[in-house]
């Protein structure tokens, strides 16, 4: 996909294409593409942000998205949104979206993470059991403007630091020093080649060299703290976490609403045993999308137990389950996360997937845009799944494999201003895997007129998204939304 320069994203209902053609170009060729889109779109026209008059009301695209969400699980969705600013933030990625296709874009498309706030990176195990720094959600991915995940990411920072109470000149400087990352970041990726882009990874031991001076050594001790965490949170740990021992079998102990198992959310005998067997064939069928290697791993375990869990913000009330298979034994655990998949709120403004499932176009976004992904990562082929009346896609991946966040409500300005170069950089090493990284990186160019537009972007948005989650806080206190707080 191209998208087309100017104020107007991409036509919707156009099918995403990431655009193959700038590859035949020289190197000089698309650097003049990528300054030739400063004359349609001046690089300090991005700090516009002034939503139509017709603008969708935020609530609405809410109560659009609950319709397709599990009726128990939308009041906690609401609840969590009404947590605070930022929450509302995290789970408003349709409303972000909807006003995203209002401002200008170069025309330079990339995978888009969709949803690229703050959050959504973090800490994992690679295959190689190496600790790695990446994005780490994805189901809103597809190709898109590059601009609009950066600038989600702006809004983020911006979003969180006046909830941490930074002053304002606190969170420009954060703001501005993580965009400035990002464009750094893309004029070397540019300057690379594409193999060298491709290996480039954000290894934590390395990390911590790198930001050691920039850190107070309380912000070192709590990385530290982070990262000792994410060894410990492995399917072990949540074997000892979330089962109990019943007639010598482990078995799912309920929380609910966050965790109800099989035995509670379907009580008649006959039903459970159908939801555990279409739960068993649809990982099954997902093996399909794995490598030999990985298929013939995965099929050494066998289903144990299964149990319906609420993950994240955004995600709440969508059909996510969480897998207890077992290897020889009790001692040799796998916890699989099997979650639904639905449209990208990205589609509506730059155009269908070109995949069938949304289990694929999530599982082959992610693998685009991340350096290393979980060995168990895959889609059902087809839309299905358990009690599906609609079908649904779903796509595979580990529960916890040396999985982490970091701290945002705990992080000094200092640390936060640290995280954000970070951030920063991983978005432009995503981007520059699958677009045209020198014409971003011509267009971006080497003075702060970018940094600083998106700076007073996600200033002004950050006002906006303050509007939208009182009028949702109003909806609740109206009895127009049902919110159910502290979940």
């Amino acid at each position: 996909m191209t998208a087309t320069a100017g104020h107007g994203p991409p036509r919707p209902g156009r099918t995403s294409r990431l655009d193959s053609a700038a590859r035949r170009l020289s190197p000089p060729e698309r650097a003049r593409r990528g300054k030739g889109a400063r004359s349609a779109v001046p690089r300090e026209s991005h700090a516009a942000c002034d939503p139509p008059a017709d603008r969708d009301d935020p609530v609405s695209l809410l109560e659009r998205q609950a319709v397709t969400r599990l009726p128990d699980l939308v009041p906690v969705w609401y609840g969590r949104m009404l947590a605070s600013p930022f929450g509302y933030f995290r789970g408003a990625a349709l409303a972000m979206a909807a006003d995203l296709a209002t401002t200008p874009v170069s025309g330079l498309a990339v995978q888009a993470c969709g949803d690229a706030h703050l959050s959504n990176f973090g800490v994992f195990a690679s295959p190689e059991r190496a600790l790695v720094f990446d994005l780490n959600d994805f189901d809103e991915t597809l190709p898109g403007p590059w601009e609009w995940d950066v600038k989600r990411l702006a809004a983020s920072l911006e979003v969180a630091g006046r909830e941490n109470g930074y002053r304002r000149g606190q969170r420009r400087k954060i703001v501005t020093v993580a965009v400035r990352r990002y464009r750094e970041a893309m004029r070397g990726f540019a300057a690379q080649a594409s193999l060298a882009v491709w290996y480039a990874r954000a290894d934590v031991a390395e990390l911590r060299e790198q930001f050691r001076a920039q850190l107070s050594a309380r912000a070192r001790k709590k990385a530290d703290q982070t990262v000792a965490k994410a060894r410990t949170r492995d399917s072990m740990q949540a074997l000892g976490k979330l089962t109990r021992m019943v007639d010598g079998r482990p078995r799912i102990v309920a929380d609910p609403p966050l965790l109800v198992p099989a035995d509670d959310l379907v009580p008649a005998d006959a039903d459970r045993a159908r939801l555990q067997a279409e739960l068993a064939a649809l990982v099954a069928r997902c093996r399909r999308s794995l490598g030999t290697d990985r298929r013939y791993l995965l099929e050494q375990f066998e289903v144990a137990d299964i149990a319906r869990k609420v993950v994240g913000v955004g995600s709440v009330g969508t059909r996510c389950w969480i897998v207890l298979m077992l290897g020889r034994d009790s001692s040799e655990p796998l916890f699989l996360q099997v979650k639904e998949a639905g449209p990208s709120v990205l589609e509506g403004f730059a155009g269908a997937s070109e995949y069938a499932s949304h289990g694929q176009r999530v599982v082959a976004g992610q693998r685009l845009m991340q350096a290393a992904s979980d060995m168990f990562l895959g889609w059902h082929p087809a839309r299905t799944g358990p009690g599906s009346t609609p079908p649904y896609d779903f796509y595979i991946r580990q529960l916890w494999d040396w999985k982490a966040s970091a701290d945002i409500a705990t992080m000094t300005p200092a640390a936060m201003r640290a995280y954000g170069q970070l951030c920063g950089w991983t978005l432009a090493r995503a981007h520059a895997r699958s677009g045209d990284r020198i014409a971003i990186a011509a267009y971006l160019g080497r003075s702060a007129v970018f940094d600083q537009a998106i700076g007073e972007f996600a200033a002004a948005y950050a006002d906006q998204n303050e509007r939208d989650y009182g009028a949702l806080a109003a909806a609740s206190k109206a009895g127009r939304v049902a919110a159910e707080r502290g979940v």
